[in-house]
């Protein structure tokens, strides 16, 4: 009988994981039990995804906001500072701000406008319309902005993140004065020193600033390398980081291109099956209701296997049903799409055959399944396996 199913996600449950613990036997023991608990079979090229959270947790990869505090106050002088562009999150950026305050008598706070990088909206375009105002080219003070729009919350959670970031500067004997613009060079009009907190856009904002004499770093500039014992990221820095406490953040897992493949190694050696693995954060899509783009992580995934590099080779099934094979049906469509797909080029870039597929990295469309299947809340399964995605309708 022929196949009947294609991919498969299967969230797998671990032990709570803490400092100090072996993820290679860990994550090895918890597919091969899950497998043998739930009776299913492992492949060749099976995906075993791990979610960065708890590298990052065994790592013990952890700062304080002291730590936060120090580094900021290092390199921005410990005076008046821009934090610019920075996302409206509790979870990600709240912590981040008491540490940046705390290093720093008088912050100006320049927030864009309706919505943040990554989509969390505390305005609408049509509110912006009504009141006749352009977002790429007006800026507001804090009382223009109330004057014009109240008071607005999040749709989701409910939160007045104007307030909220005011309260949590002000908490650290840190004056803190409020601006809606769009543009970087904005923040020069208060102060030559900036903290580029975007994620996605922040090389580009540094730049800006840096050529017009700016004193310039980005989230990623702080805690780049240890102090007093802490964590850090050499790479990303803050970015990727996550509320651990109110005085603590877990950073972005480093350093751990080794235990992927240690892992992969494990695994072959206790199944015989070559697999692929990679560390997984923020899935890459967006929400079309609270128009959220997913993404607060600087990249899906830091580290990965050889096999996960590079995009899908895919043609376009529905294509070949509807051009090449329109005047077939039945088992003789079915076996002439078989064979286009075993005879496809091994580069269809540009092709119309596969017009339609998804020109996106590997580990980005995987990582977005993965984190879709482990969520963020309650599920406990860390790991993610994926099986069968590097399948096509011809295998059996």
């Amino acid at each position: 009988m022929s196949r009947l199913t294609g991919t498969v996600s299967r969230g797998i449950r671990c032990p709570i994981i803490k400092e100090g613990d072996d993820l290679v036997s860990i994550v090895t023991d918890s597919v091969i039990q899950a497998a043998e608990s739930e009776s299913f079979s492992l492949h060749d090229r099976d995906v075993v995804a791990i979610t960065e959270s708890i590298v990052a947790r065994s790592q013990g990869n952890y700062c304080t906001v002291d730590d936060i505090a120090e580094d900021v106050k290092r390199k921005l002088g410990g005076n008046d500072i821009g934090v610019v562009f920075p996302i409206t999150s509790r979870n990600r950026f709240s912590v981040l701000l008491s540490g940046i305050a705390r290093g720093a008598k008088k912050i100006y706070l320049m927030l864009s406008y309706p919505s943040d990088e990554v989509g969390n909206a505390f305005l609408s375009y049509d509110e912006l319309d009504a009141k006749g105002i352009n977002p790429f080219s007006d800026v507001l003070d804090e009382k223009r902005y109330h004057e014009l729009f109240g008071d607005p919350v999040h749709e989701f959670t409910g939160v007045n993140y104007i307030s909220y970031y005011r309260e949590l500067i002000e908490k650290e004997n840190c004056e803190c004065e409020i601006i809606f613009a769009n543009q970087a060079k904005t923040i020069l009009n208060y102060t030559n020193n900036a903290l580029c907190c975007d994620i996605h856009t922040r090389s580009r904002s540094k730049r800006i600033l840096k050529e017009l004499g700016a004193n310039v770093y980005g989230l990623d500039d702080i805690m780049s390398e240890p102090l007093n014992g802490s964590g850090y990221n050499e790479k990303y820095g803050l970015l990727g980081s996550n509320k651990a406490t109110d005085e603590k953040v877990k950073l972005f897992p480093r350093d751990a291109q080794p235990l992927v493949d240690a892992i992969r190694d494990r695994l072959l050696k206790e199944t015989g099956k070559h697999m692929e693995v990679m560390i997984y954060g923020d899935g890459a899509f967006k929400d079309p209701q609270g128009k959220i783009w997913e993404l607060a992580d600087p990249v899906v995934s830091p580290f990965f296997t050889e096999g996960l590099r590079g995009t899908p080779n895919e043609v376009k099934i529905k294509y070949l049903a509807d051009n090449d094979y329109k005047d077939l049906s039945g088992e003789q469509l079915k076996e002439a799409i078989k064979a286009s797909i075993k005879e496809k080029d091994s580069n269809l870039v540009g092709k119309m055959v596969s017009e339609g597929t998804t020109p996106r990295q590997l580990t980005d469309l995987i990582g977005s399944l993965c984190d879709l299947t482990s969520g963020s809340g309650d599920k406990g399964t860390p790991v993610v396996l994926v099986q069968g995605y590097f399948d096509n309708y011809t295998n059996e």
